[in-house]
């Protein structure tokens, strides 16, 4: 079955696709267990695609605002799934796949709540993912699978992180523990055992990945979307007794399961940063110095307490568009090598970066077509294993 992923992250740039082919089950229904190893694929292509500056920007407005019109909203929805749809089509075109069965999209998060609180007298955790799948059914011929967080989610879990699915996948092996690190927008990892069992398997948000450097980058350095290279930061000087506060942040002490998005590290959260850089920072290359010191050690200080306090692992292995950012790997390098890891990149798995959690989608969306689970309790704290998604026919 050929089915493509579509991931759109909480950065906000643009749209990645994954064609992918995909063999075998990932469940087994005498056990009602997942069999990481009897599911099987192969990528056949993948592609980025940014965002137009002005859908950039009404996507950036949408995410956590504490105002917005109900009519921006819909039509928000509705222009991604023709985006989203244009995408696969490039893709699937460029790739040379012959046919399309499948569509798995994650779609644009524009609000995430993984803990439940008091609204209207009850108790509500909530999630939201914008981009409608019947328009993309409809300009593709084919099912969409979208909408993947909420089942999880009525299962008691907090609807993220849902690519550990995909990690145990690829990234399970007999003798060797591994932790697998993504740094998007923000950063997650899964901790998988050596011959890990599902329940073994721990995965959690760390924090920020590459948004403040993003948000702080577009603000100081007159609308560059990133550093490109971590050249910016290379340049700079980590600020010690800004970091120490940026690192006091709850959130970091926080236990996993846990989930994080522009709620936590948005721009309140950028605005705040940059006023407390004010009595510190000398330049503002040293501001993004600093926030990249920020991921890196954030990463590090829950790895230690949350993950290698429990048990013994060899390497660590990265992906996402934060590999690209040479001063940020460095920075992790020195950081796990304290630990004894041995850093890696997903590209040395047949994963390529940027199209991990594209893939990871698309497997999703394979599974919930053969009414089979994917989320993993042991990583979003749901009571019960859940089929992911709804699906929007042509």
């Amino acid at each position: 079955m050929i089915v493509a992923g579509v991931m759109s992250g909480t950065s906000g740039d643009g749209i990645d696709v994954a064609l992918v082919r995909v063999l075998g089950r990932g469940l087994d229904l005498r056990l009602n267990d997942l069999r990481f190893n009897d599911l099987r694929f192969e990528l056949l292509g993948h592609e980025h695609f940014e965002y137009p500056r002005a859908v950039r920007t009404a996507v950036l407005k949408a995410m956590n605002a504490p105002r917005i019109r109900v009519a921006d909203l819909a039509r928000l929805n509705f222009l991604l799934g023709e985006l989203y749809a244009e995408a696969v089509l490039t893709a699937q075109r460029n790739s040379g796949a012959a046919k399309l069965d499948l569509v798995g999209c994650h779609g644009q998060t524009i609000y995430h709540q993984g803990d439940a609180a008091p609204y209207l007298g009850r108790k509500i955790a909530c999630t939201w993912q914008t981009g409608e799948g019947a328009v993309i059914a409809a300009q593709l011929g084919v099912p969409v699978v979208s909408d993947f967080r909420p089942a999880d989610m009525a299962a008691g879990g907090k609807g993220a992180p849902l690519v550990p699915f995909l990690d145990c996948v690829v990234f399970r092996h007999r003798r060797t523990g591994r932790i697998v690190q993504n740094l998007g927008g923000i950063a997650n990892l899964t901790a998988i055992p050596a011959n890990a069992k599902p329940e073994a398997v721990m995965a959690f948000d760390t924090g920020p990945g590459n948004m403040v450097m993003d948000q702080l980058m577009e603000l100081l350095f007159n609308g560059q979307r990133y550093d490109h290279n971590g050249e910016v930061a290379a340049s700079g000087r980590v600020v010690k007794v800004l970091l120490e506060d940026l690192l006091d942040h709850p959130f970091f002490r926080e236990a996993p399961p846990k989930t994080a998005g522009r709620e936590e590290f948005g721009n309140a959260y950028v605005r705040d940063l940059l006023r407390k850089a004010g009595r510190a920072a000398k330049t503002k290359e040293d501001i993004i110095a600093t926030a990249t010191a920020l991921t890196a050690q954030s990463i590090a200080m829950q790895l230690r307490k949350f993950v290698l306090a429990q048990g013994k692992y060899g390497e660590y292995i990265i992906s996402g568009g934060g590999t690209n950012n040479a001063t940020l790997v460095r920075m992790l390098t020195d950081e796990t090598a304290k630990s004894g890891l041995k850093l890696r990149h997903s590209d040395d798995f047949g994963v390529p970066s940027q199209a991990k959690e594209a893939v990871a989608f698309a497997l999703l969306a394979y599974q919930t077509w053969h009414k089979e689970p994917s989320n993993v309790p042991s990583a979003t704290g749901a009571t019960r294993l859940a089929i992911l998604g709804k699906i929007s026919y042509v």
